[in-house]
């Protein structure tokens, strides 16, 4: 009994003891427990609210396709496609650079090219969906969704992105896309409305109606678990699309143009206007560039081969480039003549080839000459001893009064920005320039479209279409409207009329049967454009217009001549005679002669627009 006893309390005392011990433990560990729920409810509870917040439910941003834009027929210039995009939630990637890695691999893309696509986002960024890849095709698309399960953070979504259906044709006009920069949303407050990242337009009708043609985002929430993957729709709200945009352009006119330039790989601008009411139904300038590249992000090497280019590709030659009119210029001085009355349809001038002022001589470009001639003879067969003579009576600054009259040597308010204003000499501009007294060898050489002149071809194409109409100087313009997505119309264009030249109807008269007959007549220089369909007469003038640095001694027509040392070549021309309902003023740079150069050019677009009345009135075409 006693051994019992005594054998009995030490095994009731390990007992105990182990009792306590496994106690002490239990109460360590939830004091341990308790502990670190009191620093996760309390001391960490705001900051892991806005993160469980954050975790659980997305907002993603759904954008809005931009309007159309079209030509005058409802041709569809540019609208918008799918694109197929990768996104990556900064914030709900587990492993950043892994999860890149992946996408690249799966996408088919550059690791390098998603790397910089993703960038370095920050601050409120790092919450907000970061494109990694774009414009993935089906297959590549469908390998990343196999997978997203495992790619925390990472979203697949689909874009509209902007398509221009004909490539590198009217890029000037239409314009490109470009990203928004945080420096932009800084310093405009135009655009205040826009997010970092947002697609703007940079130039043309992109860039001039932005407002209307980009549209209204949408969005949506989603429910997501903690690794970022999505569970449920929980609202949208959808994108509203842009506005359309329906343009004066002609596409089939400016298709004809675009390929009479890349026929012979020209460089040089076309224009072509409607003279009863200002429409550009062509703008043309060649070379060009494929705004599709811009449509997301241009590849820097692309942007770069197009600032480095030496043709220039990113300048709209049909209202930034500034030459020497040539010969076009006479009619500026035939106007001034009769308005002075310092000729009259008689006048005749003997030209023998050259004319000498002082100890210098001025050619003909007719070696031989051209005998005795008046007005409508020199109009026709461009003498340049006739404009010489009567330029040099009417003095710079006369020819400078009926050169502005007809509005050049002043933008002409296209829509367009970037227009320049070219330049008409006076004696008061020589002296503020450099100092220097005008001298009349000068006075010479502007009177035949040479010297200090230079023009544009819009506001060549302007001038034309004022003498063609009878005097009036319409606002080149290129909208006709603006319409909602249901076609509902928003506003419409109608013409402008910028003024009236302040010449005679009898002085205008007088200058347009010149014209054409520099087109139907015997030694007309512009006989290229006879035997038009439908038995119509155009009326026009060649211009060959001399460049700086022409070497001396070297022959102006010389094939071997250095390309930047060639004369550029002008035509314009306006049809029919009788009834002008087209203008088109043609520029080739470096081209040689106006007659064998532009001409050609500007004979493919007035065919195609003849052709297409004749079919409009046969019922062809609406």
């Amino acid at each position: 009994m006693n051994r019992l006893t005594s054998s009995g309390a030490p095994a009731e005392g390990m007992i105990e003891r182990r009792l306590t011990g496994v106690a002490l433990l239990v109460v360590a560990v939830w004091m341990l427990l308790l502990t670190r729920l009191f620093y996760l409810q309390v001391v960490q509870g705001d900051v892991y609210k806005v993160s469980a917040e954050r975790n659980s439910v997305r907002t993603q941003r759904v954008q809005a396709a931009r309007g159309a834009v079209l030509d005058r027929h409802g041709d569809e210039l540019v609208g918008s496609r799918p694109s197929f995009e990768v996104l990556v939630v900064p914030q709900e990637a587990e492993d950043l650079q892994t999860t890149l890695a992946r996408i690249a691999g799966l996408a088919g893309r550059d690791l390098a090219s998603v790397k910089a696509s993703y960038g370095e986002p920050r601050g409120r960024a790092r919450f907000q969906p970061q494109r990694v890849a774009h414009d993935l095709d089906r297959d590549e698309l469908a390998s990343v969704e196999a997978r997203l399960w495992a790619l925390g953070g990472v979203i697949t979504q689909v874009t509209p992105v902007r398509s221009y259906r004909y490539g590198s044709s009217a890029a000037h006009l239409l314009g490109r896309l470009g990203e928004i920069g945080t420096d932009q949303l800084n310093d405009d407050q135009e655009l205040s409305s826009y997010r970092r990242g947002d697609i703007v337009g940079r130039d043309g009708i992109e860039k001039l109606l932005d407002a209307d043609l980009r549209g209204r985002p949408g969005g949506r929430n989603l429910l997501v678990d903690a690794h970022g993957r999505e569970l449920d729709l929980l609202s949208l709200v959808e994108p509203q699309p842009g506005r359309n945009v329906v343009l004066t352009l002609d596409h089939a006119l400016q298709e004809a143009a675009e390929s009479a330039l890349d026929r012979e790989h020209k460089t040089g601008a076309v224009v072509a206007l409607d003279p009863r009411t200002g429409e550009v139904l062509a703008l043309v300038s060649r070379p060009a560039f494929d705004p599709n590249e811009f449509a997301l992000r241009i590849d820097p090497l692309n942007w770069r081969a197009l600032l480095d280019d030496p043709l220039k590709p990113l300048v709209n030659r049909a209202l930034q480039g500034q030459y020497p009119p040539g010969s076009t210029y006479k009619v500026v001085t035939a106007i001034g003549g009769l308005e002075e009355k310092l000729v009259d349809p008689h006048t005749e001038v003997y030209c023998g080839g050259s004319f000498r002022l002082g100890r210098r001589t001025y050619r003909c470009w007719k070696k031989e000459g051209h005998g005795t001639v008046d007005l409508h003879k020199a109009l026709v067969q461009s003498c340049d001893v006739y404009f010489y003579k009567l330029g040099l009576e009417l003095g710079v600054n006369r020819l400078a009064y009926y050169a502005r009259s007809l509005g050049l040597g002043a933008r002409t308010g296209i829509e367009l920005t970037g227009e320049m204003a070219g330049l008409v000499p006076t004696k008061e501009w020589r002296q503020l320039r450099d100092g220097t007294p005008w001298v009349e060898g000068d006075t010479v050489s502007v009177s035949i479209g040479q010297g200090a002149n230079l023009w544009t071809p819009l506001q060549l194409a302007t001038a034309y279409a004022a003498i063609a109409n009878g005097g009036v100087r319409y606002r080149p313009h290129l909208l006709k409207r603006i319409e909602e997505p249901d076609g509902a119309i928003v506003k419409t264009f109608e013409p402008e009329i910028d003024g009236e030249v302040p010449v005679s109807a009898a002085t205008l008269a007088l200058v347009r049967s010149g014209l054409e007959g520099v087109v139907n007549e015997a030694h007309g220089t512009g006989a290229i454009m006879r035997n038009l369909p439908g038995g119509a007469l155009a009326a026009g003038k060649t211009g060959t217009a001399q460049v700086v640095g022409m070497p001396a001694g070297a022959r102006l027509d010389s094939e071997e001549l250095a390309r930047q040392h060639r004369d550029h070549a002008w035509f314009v021309t306006y049809a029919p005679a009788d009834d002008p309902r087209i203008v088109v003023a043609v520029l080739v740079e470096h081209g040689g002669h106006g007659g064998s150069a532009a001409a050609p050019v500007a004979r493919d677009v007035v065919v195609r627009f003849l052709e297409n009345e004749m079919q409009v009135h046969a019922g062809n075409r609406p």
